[in-house]
């Protein structure tokens, strides 16, 4: 399945405002998990409708709304009816093939980026989208499965920890941003690891399986560009908005998303210049030692070529050769041979062909 571009022939024509999901279903059935949160009190819940979050919203507290599957058009038009949800949002939300994206709307901030994860065995990235729709005291975050790198957020959320239990829902999103970001960088590392230890292996004994993981890197590495490039344009784009939604003391902590995501790209054009460069050396170091098998094969034949020569003229059919006839004839003529062997050699040896 193509991984770089996912154009669905079902969008073809489609009107914006039309909810018709775009992708690979990955659950049987949608999952919503709520935390409410304030600096007194934390509540976790998991909720069998979107018209549960109503009954547990209070004006002094932050709710996260986590929803896994985007499949069922019907929950998350419950979500426009419920929550006044612009509709071209969700029709947004259903579109799991598009580009990182940020867009501001009356009552909501819309931020879209990639999730990833990376299979170590079979040296694959895999992404699915991820997208966080936020207002002051509200954060919905739509998955198109469940699992996510959300853990540690969770884990601040729980412990208490000051900074993000007394903020809105714009240091939530930072968070959870920031976190998705790291996971980027922890990504690039373990693939830049397997890259940078070919080194050896292609000076030392580079091999069909070398071309092989190089040709493997060089795909995983173009994929993370794809998705890094438009996510540092989104983060830019970010850092430049100025919006109601996001406060001024959020701006230290977007600056630091921003040097983030530009060391992850930074990280994925060097590692691009590493892949061209070894292979380069895989060719050079091939063509090497092709040179050198092809070296001793000339040397070998170039030294034959007197030994063919004296057996060609004292194997002629003349009777008249007078070295025939004589008593030492055959071993003057591998002294000769073998004269001629060791002068070649050590000629080769002189000038470093050997």
């Amino acid at each position: 399945m193509a991984r770089f571009l996912k154009a669905k022939k079902e969008a073809i024509g489609l009107s914006p405002y039309e909810l018709r999901f775009l992708g690979e279903q990955k659950l049987d059935f949608v999952k919503l998990r709520l935390i409410n949160y304030s600096e007194d009190q934390l509540e976790e819940r998991e909720l069998a409708s979107i018209s549960e979050i109503k009954d547990f919203q209070s004006e002094d507290a932050v709710s996260w709304v986590n929803i896994d599957g985007l499949h069922d058009t019907g929950v998350l038009e419950e979500l426009i009816a419920e929550l006044q949800i612009d509709k071209l949002v969700v029709a947004d939300v259903l579109d799991t093939h598009r580009r990182p994206k940020l867009q501001e709307y009356e009552n909501c901030l819309y931020v879209s980026v990639k999730m990833l994860q990376f299979d170590d065995d079979e040296d694959q990235i895999t992404s699915e989208n991820l997208v966080l729709v936020f207002n002051n005291n509200l954060l919905i975050s739509f998955q198109e499965r469940v699992g996510d790198v959300f853990n540690p957020i969770r884990e601040r959320l729980r412990k208490n920890k000051k900074r993000i239990r007394s903020s809105n829902a714009d240091y939530l999103a930072f968070a959870l941003l920031d976190v998705v970001i790291d996971n980027y960088l922890h990504i690039i590392s373990r693939l830049g690891e397997k890259i940078e230890d070919l080194d050896d292996e292609l000076i030392e004994k580079p091999s069909s399986d070398s071309l092989v993981k190089i040709n493997t890197y060089k795909v995983e590495i173009s994929y993370l560009r794809k998705i890094i490039k438009p996510c540092r344009e989104m983060i830019q784009n970010l850092c430049r908005l100025d919006s109601e939604l996001i406060d001024e003391s959020i701006q230290v902590h977007l600056d630091e998303l921003r040097h983030n995501i530009e060391q992850a790209n930074e990280a994925v054009d060097n590692y691009r210049e590493i892949l061209s460069d070894q292979l380069n050396i895989f060719h050079t170091t091939v063509a090497y030692k092709l040179n050198d098998v092809l070296k001793m094969l000339t040397i070998f034949s170039v030294i034959f070529i007197p030994i063919t020569f004296i057996a060609g003229v004292y194997g002629t059919n003349f009777e008249n050769i007078p070295e025939l006839h004589y008593k030492y004839s055959y071993f003057i003529m591998w002294g000769i041979i073998i004269i001629t062997v060791l002068i070649m050699l050590w000629y080769f040896k002189r000038k470093k062909w050997l």
